[in-house]
């Protein structure tokens, strides 16, 4: 348990430490499963990390970095045996194909005005999406969509409390209204989809 704990602490300073400042990562520790009974010493632990960034180089990095960490915290603890890594769960990096973009916007405009479109920030989140397109080598668009109740939306906005005040995907509070979601949704993809085919 106490190994557990430095290796989490020693992986909280790969972000700050190792990887060039102003360069999106994101390193953390989800999951640790160790012990039975607060009365038993822990032979094992067991943790899940998630790790994020918006290029192979960083990425491969993060890895490094957390094998490195993890052996060596292991040695430092003199563990009987070597730690056990598993990748499970990996999405490529989402890159929208500026070509592709730029035809879905205008669609998006056309069928919907320029009112209810926001740039947003770029995300880190974790998607598989660009799986689809990369196994046939397709150009490819991913947009979001919100759900939020739009008078919801506009409050949080005027005060600058999206980031608190509107629920994203994910939060126990994410509870998107059903119009005008499904609307939108349906008339984006409909709009979208023979924007792109018809050329």
């Amino acid at each position: 348990m106490v190994l557990a704990a430095a290796i989490v602490l020693r992986l909280q300073t790969i972000v700050a430490r190792e990887i060039e400042p102003g360069e999106p990562a994101v390193l953390t520790v989800g999951s640790i499963h160790a012990g039975t009974k607060a009365n038993v010493i822990a032979d094992h632990a067991e943790m899940q990390i998630n790790i994020r960034s918006y290029s192979e180089p960083v990425r491969s990095s993060l890895l490094a970095a957390i094998r490195r960490i993890v052996t060596a915290e292991c040695a430092a603890s003199n563990c009987s045996r070597d730690p056990e890594f598993e990748m499970f769960d990996q999405a490529p990096l989402t890159d929208n194909d500026p070509v592709v973009t730029a035809r879905v916007v205008e669609a998006f405009t056309a069928a919907l005005g320029t009112d209810v479109m926001i740039v947003p920030p770029r995300v880190l989140g974790s998607e598989d999406f660009s799986d689809i397109a990369n196994g046939v080598k397709a150009p490819y668009c991913y947009w979001l969509f919100g759900g939020t109740d739009p008078d919801a939306y506009r409050r949080a906005e005027a005060e600058d409390r999206v980031g608190s005040d509107i629920p994203v995907n994910h939060s126990p509070r994410f509870a998107p209204v059903i119009q005008p979601t499904l609307d939108t949704g349906t008339t984006a993809l409909v709009a979208a989809a023979p924007a792109w085919l018809a050329g």
